[in-house]
């Protein structure tokens, strides 16, 4: 994921296309360090996902293989 500013946005336009459109890359714009934005590729229809694509990018930890509470269990019911 790359961050850049509306600045660098407008000065380097054609440069982040191009990494998105043959680098898969995800930009991130901003607005005084406040993201609001992102340009990302199009998934094509009848594309497949790359297995392991995400693969580091989030973990799971023990606690949620860890049982509910009782009173979490009973909201559910």
């Amino acid at each position: 994921m790359i961050y850049v500013s509306i600045e660098e946005m407008t000065a380097n336009i054609d440069k982040l296309v191009q990494a998105v459109k043959t680098g898969g890359q995800q930009i991130v714009i901003t607005d005084q360090n406040v993201p609001f934005a992102t340009l990302h590729p199009i998934r094509q229809p009848g594309s497949k996902r790359a297995f392991g694509a995400l693969k580091g990018q989030f973990s799971v930890g023990p606690e949620f293989f860890e049982p509910l509470p009782e009173d979490e269990l009973a909201a559910w019911e």
